[in-house]
């Protein structure tokens, strides 16, 4: 459950390689038990702004603090707070499955205190990302979908406070993607696990997140929920509808009280009735084009 203790605070963040910058004065926060989004196009920051937080880049300017901690400076018992999961990895091949995360699972039980939780139960961490059938395979005899379940369960292995996912479900199927969701829901609901993602899926990150940035240009562009970006930006619901035989069709921004109107006036006469919300994809298109245009986000 989401809290008001904030776990990420970024403020300022800049990055400069040689004479070109892909941040610019990046500011965003992110509270305990918190499902973040980070969205935009391929080269908007989105990797290199999480690196930072995860202590892997230093940054050329501005202050970024994660579980209270600067991760430019930050020690070991800082890292066995923080899980990440990488875009790819290859290491381990000959490595089996429930032997990896077992022999991982040893470093964090060094760390192990009352703020710090001991790590997941390898039976239960490999049945948390579906690999119970494969638990005795030799990870270089996974699929692609298969490996990528093991790059999360090694991400949680610690029962992170702050998981870092950078395009978590490439490589899943529909099964998996939609198990992978629950997991992500229950580490935040059940663990109060703040998560920062990123992802090209807007689909995934409309049913995820519980706030969404955007980053276009190494800028943030826009900052909240998706209901909200969507009535600021994509602006307007569809609703068809029919009367007398006429097929109609508006397209509004207050669609609930439209709808009310339409029954108020027209009652049992109205059929068909559809209402489509403004979706993240919608917003996030319509944003990505303002920005190209020009235009002054909301």
């Amino acid at each position: 459950m989401t809290s008001e203790r904030v776990v990420l605070d970024v403020d300022g963040l800049r990055m400069r390689y040689g004479t070109t910058d892909v941040l610019h004065d990046v500011t965003f926060q992110a509270r305990h038990g918190e499902v973040l989004a980070l969205l935009g196009p391929n080269g908007a920051g989105k990797t290199t702004t999480i690196e930072v937080l995860e202590g892997f880049r230093m940054r050329s300017a501005g202050r970024v603090s994660v579980l209270g901690v600067d991760p430019a400076h930050a020690g070991e018992e800082w890292r066995a707070r923080v899980g990440v999961v990488l875009q790819s990895w290859r290491d381990h091949g000959k490595w089996r499955v429930r032997e990896l995360l077992r022999h991982l699972g040893v470093y964090f039980s060094c760390y192990a205190t009352d703020r710090i939780a001991r790590p997941w139960d390898p039976d239960d961490l490999v049945a948390a990302v579906g690999l119970t059938s494969r638990a005795n395979a030799k990870i270089r005899t996974l699929s692609g979908g298969q490996r990528r379940r093991l790059d999360v369960a090694v991400g949680l292995v610690g029962r992170p406070e702050v998981l870092f996912l950078d395009e978590p479900t490439t490589g899943f199927d529909p099964v998996a993607r939609r198990e992978f969701h629950e997991l992500v829901r229950g580490l935040a609901a059940r663990e109060s696990t703040t998560v920062l993602l990123t992802t090209h899926d807007l689909d995934e990150a409309e049913k995820l997140a519980d706030r969404i940035v955007v980053l276009d240009g190494g800028r943030i562009v826009a900052d909240g929920t998706a209901d909200e970006l969507a009535r600021r930006i994509a602006g307007e619901d569809e609703v068809r509808w029919t009367h007398a035989g006429q097929r109609h069709v508006r397209h509004v921004r207050a669609s609930t009280e439209f709808v009310h109107d339409l029954f108020r006036r027209h009652g049992d006469g109205i059929t068909e009735l559809e209402v489509r919300r403004a979706s993240l994809e919608d917003t996030y298109l319509s944003l990505v084009r303002r920005v190209e245009a020009g235009g002054a986000a909301g």
